[in-house]
């Protein structure tokens, strides 16, 4: 098995902004979005209004810059699943409204359309 590689500076850059802006259109539900990047991953954190955190979801670095592998944050850990697509990977924003459908639901908020 082959080195996976790091996101580039420029593709992690792309991804907050993406990750930022698609929240404030589309989640009001969140205050903001945080992203951390770590080797071939960036994790994505939604903020509650009330400053509580929760880990939404986890993008896997294949080489593009456009499709990424996703894992949903669920029981305490990252678990590989499909997007509302149905496909295993997408875009950041696909994975933020895969996540946050999962995760705003349990808390009883409802998607905005």
């Amino acid at each position: 098995m082959g080195d996976v590689p790091a996101i580039p500076e420029p593709t992690r850059d792309s991804i907050t902004w993406r990750l930022i802006l698609h929240a404030e259109k589309n989640w009001p539900q969140l205050a903001k979005v945080q992203v951390t990047c770590r080797g071939s991953f960036a994790y994505a954190t939604g903020v509650l209004p009330g400053g509580e955190k929760i880990p939404l979801f986890r993008l896997r670095y294949g080489g593009s810059a456009h499709s990424f592998g996703f894992a949903i944050y669920t029981a305490g850990r990252y678990e590989d699943a499909l997007l509302l697509t149905g496909q295993p990977t997408g875009t950041p924003q696909e994975a933020l409204d895969t996540a946050c459908t999962v995760h705003l639901a349990d808390l009883g908020h409802e998607p905005e359309n």
